[in-house]
């Protein structure tokens, strides 16, 4: 093969580490020009069963999450096969890495070898055309960049927080701030207000793993009822500039259409689980909804969908592991109208934007979201903005793994202007699903 300038000269895998502490894989890119690109494969632990799998080392050691096989399968099977390939040609690096793991899972090589490796090549290729990693994405994705609108989390819950709560993340979002910079701003004093809140209530355990607030209710419309003081708290009416946004992560604690919400120590059927969302989105300012029936309730997701679709952003996360047959496979069903993009859920870059170019062209909304466990790695700030995704969600507004990715945001608008951020009027709740099919926000 004929090498060029940002031709792939090595590759090299090491062990770091993430926000919980535990081993990840971080892997560095060289192309022949001498240009680095590196990145650092997440990790979640609210995982749907069809995303691709970490390949952890087991035993012992570490509580046998080490990533020792992993790291060796990048420098023993996917660098060969990649040196010399071009760096800019990522359909062509990512179709070499899938050749090696035809696996649904990555079960092989470990999706946390595939997308540490994949996400490096794109920041390498993005270094030797000498132009901003966000710019290469959009020359990937042929999308208009833009500024998306944040989705912050203030109150952690689920697996994220000891299951203190059932839902896993109580949110907020800013459809009516003028640019990011102020969706940021307000969601701090949001934020600051449900610290206080729950300090005054003596119901405050610290934050959790994204960096919400950890806290202490005796059921999970606590929770609503304290956002909701929180967001009047910090001077805003909730449902006008700010709105609420819930990830249930129901696969967590429901199957066979079956929801124990052990906070609350009681059983709820399908019909029941609907019944009790559709009334927070009457009571509450709520505005989106993701995984709000498990991954294997495809009933359910579709009666949800149909009810309250027109109302709401209701979004496939464990139920779509931004897979794009199963997202064709919900479009045609219209079990959701929203899909979570987590590059680490498909393993490669160009598995990721195929399954957001399939939402984008069916009008669905798009969100690129970080996971759980994370670092510093900012790839998915360059990747949201530059794949023209409507919503960025990375946890909460602490920890320096998530504000690294916000201020990333801050930094990129600077350069593309604040005139690209896909909000900058007040939305009503009712109108959000509309407003994101008809390309308003």
């Amino acid at each position: 093969m004929r090498s060029s300038d940002s031709s792939i000269a090595g590759l090299h895998a090491r062990r770091v580490w993430d926000s919980r502490g535990n081993p990840t894989v971080e892997v560095e890119v060289a192309t022949e020009s001498g240009e680095i690109g590196r990145a650092i494969a997440p990790a979640g632990v609210s995982r749907g069963t069809r995303e691709a799998i970490d390949l952890r080392d087991g035993g012992d050691v570490l509580g046998g999450l080490g990533v020792g096989r992993a790291v060796l399968n990048v420098q023993k099977l996917i660098a060969p096969e990649l040196i010399g390939v071009d760096a800019t040609d990522q359909e062509a690096v990512d179709e070499a890495i899938i050749a090696l793991d035809h696996s649904a899972l990555k079960a092989r090589l470990g999706g946390n070898s595939t997308v540490a490796v994949s996400l490096a090549v794109m920041n390498a290729a993005a270094a030797a055309k000498g132009v901003p990693v966000w710019q290469h994405c959009a020359e990937l994705s042929g999308a208009t960049p833009s500024l998306p609108l944040p989705e912050i989390q203030i109150f952690g819950g689920g697996a994220h927080a000891g299951r203190r709560v059932d839902i896993q993340d109580f949110m907020i979002m800013v459809p009516g701030a003028s640019s990011f910079d102020e969706a940021l701003e307000i969601t701090s004093e949001v934020y600051r207000a449900a610290g206080s809140l729950m300090s005054q209530k003596g119901a405050l355990a610290g934050v959790a793993d994204e960096g919400g607030w950890w806290p202490v209710f005796n059921h999970n419309e606590e929770a609503l009822e304290t956002l909701i003081r929180a967001i009047e708290l910090a001077g805003e009416k909730p449902g006008d500039r700010v709105v609420i946004s819930l990830d249930v992560a129901a696969s967590e604690f429901g199957s066979k259409g079956k929801y124990r919400l052990a906070l609350e120590d009681r059983e709820l059927g399908r019909e029941e689980m609907i019944r009790l969302l559709g009334r927070w989105i009457d009571d509450y300012a709520i505005a989106s909804i993701e995984d709000p029936l498990a991954e294997d309730d495809k009933e359910g997701m579709r009666a949800f969908t149909q009810e309250f679709g027109r109302r709401v952003q209701i979004i496939g996360d464990d139920y779509l592991v931004t897979n794009t047959a199963l997202l064709e496979e919900a479009i045609t069903d219209e079990a959701c109208n929203a899909v979570l993009i987590k590059v680490n859920q498909v393993g490669t870059v160009s598995e990721a934007l195929d399954c957001l170019k399939v939402a984008r062209k069916a009008g669905l909304g798009t969100i690129v979201s970080a996971r759980s466990g994370e670092t510093e790695d900012v790839s998915i700030s360059h990747m949201a903005v530059g794949f023209g995704a409507q919503q960025i969600k990375v946890g909460s507004f602490s920890r320096s793994e998530r504000m690294a990715k916000w201020n990333e945001c801050l930094r990129i608008g600077d350069r593309i202007g604040q005139d690209t951020f896909v909000s900058g009027k007040p939305l009503a709740s009712t109108d959000w699903a509309r407003n994101i099919r008809e390309g308003a926000c």
